[in-house]
């Protein structure tokens, strides 16, 4: 199938050993489809095989609803998918699960989140700065404080628990271009961190403009995880976002997100992307 064909929302690219990996919330295939994860494979980014379920949650996982917005990363050898779930009566949380293939079967490295108890998070990814300190970034939820809010926290080496306070980086109204979802209601969504060829530490996120969903950038002024953090031009405002980036197999900077951002008509759109006066820049669609 091509990716015309294929209806995802926060997809999220991994390439090892020639494959490209797409990442899924199950859902997204259709309201019959029981909650977990699948995974399509392609080798040119056109042509994609698949769904392959890479997660169905044990009978006594904790969560039961809500299982969104997966994603992997390649971590001391090993695979780690950072993923969203809920259940009645608990808050949203990044729960952690690992495996030893691209393919899974992935299983919770841990029994519990790691985002704090009592907020409800969404959307958690992996970083490693150069100290090799491993960190998770996520949302703490509009839903909950009403003006959504940008988050890191440390994360032990094992990343089996939270090794840190949560640090607040900045809010969801802060950009100038930012526009309230519902009421006086601000959205964070998808935080991914990229490194760019002069050094600088950039974050593409996502929120809403006068347009729809925006795949917004922003750059820490230190070069730190924990910021400050400054507010950058928009890569996408036209409906589409929560965005990752990801190297081809030729060398080149790409940009996934979701377009557009709702209606059951959600599909994946690859950019090129180029570094421009230490921001980034999306080029012409591929794929």
């Amino acid at each position: 199938m091509r990716l015309c064909d294929i209806r995802i929302r926060d997809p999220f690219v991994l390439l090892e050993d020639g494959i490209y990996y797409m990442y899924a919330s199950a859902a997204n295939a259709g309201p019959a489809e029981r909650e977990g994860f699948n995974v399509y494979t392609s080798r040119d980014l056109a042509e994609w095989e698949g769904p392959f379920r890479v997660f169905n949650p044990a009978d006594d996982f904790w969560a039961d609803r809500d299982f969104w917005a997966p994603e992997v990363h390649k971590y001391k050898g090993r695979f780690y998918m950072f993923a969203s779930f809920k259940a009645e009566g608990v808050r949203r949380a990044t729960q952690i699960l690992g495996a030893d293939s691209p393919m899974g079967p992935f299983s919770p490295i841990s029994d519990r989140p790691v985002t704090p108890k009592d907020w409800d998070c969404l959307d958690g990814s992996l970083f490693v700065d150069r100290s090799g300190q491993p960190y998770i970034f996520y949302c703490h939820e509009w839903m909950q404080i009403t003006d959504g809010t940008m988050v890191c926290q440390k994360l032990t080496q094992d990343l089996t628990a939270s090794a840190g306070e949560p640090v607040t980086l900045f809010k969801a109204s802060d950009p100038v271009w930012s526009v309230p979802y519902e009421r006086d209601c601000y959205v964070t969504d998808a935080p991914f961190l990229h490194w760019t060829s002069q050094g600088k530490l950039l974050m593409i996120w996502s929120s809403y403009g006068k347009e729809g969903y925006v795949q917004a950038q922003a750059e820490s002024v230190t070069g730190r995880p924990e910021g400050p953090w400054k507010q950058l031009p928009p890569l996408f405002t036209k409906d589409g976002g929560h965005g990752m980036i990801f190297t081809d197999k030729q060398g080149a900077l790409r940009l996934a997100l979701h377009q557009p951002n709702g209606g059951f008509l959600e599909r994946a759109r690859f950019f090129y992307l180029r570094e421009e006066n230490g921001r980034l820049a999306a080029d012409q669609e591929t794929g």
